[in-house]
């Protein structure tokens, strides 16, 4: 009985070890999130995740993109990509007004957005094993939001790739955001250019690999 067990239990550790990690992709509203979610998805499956706007808050629930097999520099990598809403202490309608929107839109989308803050909590607490955190390399990294999130994914022993995005931009300071988190190794990139993605797929798959 106690060899049959122990054959069961290498079996099953066989099968776990080449399940999909998820690998969460965090950070504030607008850093870019789900346009590296789309890119790494097109490169790799052909598809997509989930739209992309400029407005703020454009994903407000988690999107899932699973068996995402990532090769370089002789490392393979298959992972599951969860692209999280942007976290924020506060979520005001009146921002969406200066979008265009219709109060009543405006409302409903602050409170699914705020509903989606709470599901990315979840999310990093309980079901990830990975995280890349993106941020936009035009904006002051030194936020309340990046400093709590950090903090957490620390707390979780999580393993952690930045990524200073936007670097497309005449603002980009990727410096500053490798100032900001001195202890995590930061990955400048443009997401929509797709400038950089051959190292930001060597490091997804040594870092989660």
């Amino acid at each position: 009985m106690g060899l049959l067990t122990n054959l069961r239990e290498s079996i099953s550790g066989l099968f776990s070890e080449s399940e999909p990690k998820r690998i969460g992709i965090y950070g504030p509203p607008n850093a870019g999130k789900t346009t590296l979610a789309n890119r790494i998805a097109r490169d790799w499956t052909g598809d997509a995740v989930g739209p992309e706007s400029h407005i703020p808050h454009e994903t407000r629930r988690a999107r899932r993109k699973e068996n995402v097999e990532i090769e370089r520099n002789g490392k393979t990598v298959t992972i599951d990509i969860v692209d999280t809403p942007g976290v924020t202490t506060k979520v005001d309608y009146k921002e969406f007004l200066d979008h265009d929107m219709e109060k009543n839109d405006a409302v409903k989308r602050s409170r699914e957005a705020t509903e989606g803050v709470a599901e990315a909590m979840h999310w990093l607490r309980e079901d990830v094993e990975g995280v890349i955190y993106v941020l936009d390399s035009t904006t002051d990294p030194f936020t309340q939001v990046n400093t709590m999130l950090i903090g957490i994914i620390e707390s979780q022993d999580l393993p952690v790739l930045i990524f200073a995005n936007k670097t497309d931009l005449e603002e980009s300071d990727v410096k500053r955001i490798a100032d900001a988190f001195p202890q995590h190794e930061t990955v400048p990139l443009s997401a929509l250019e797709g400038e950089n993605m051959d190292e930001v797929y060597a490091k997804i798959a040594e870092y989660f690999g």
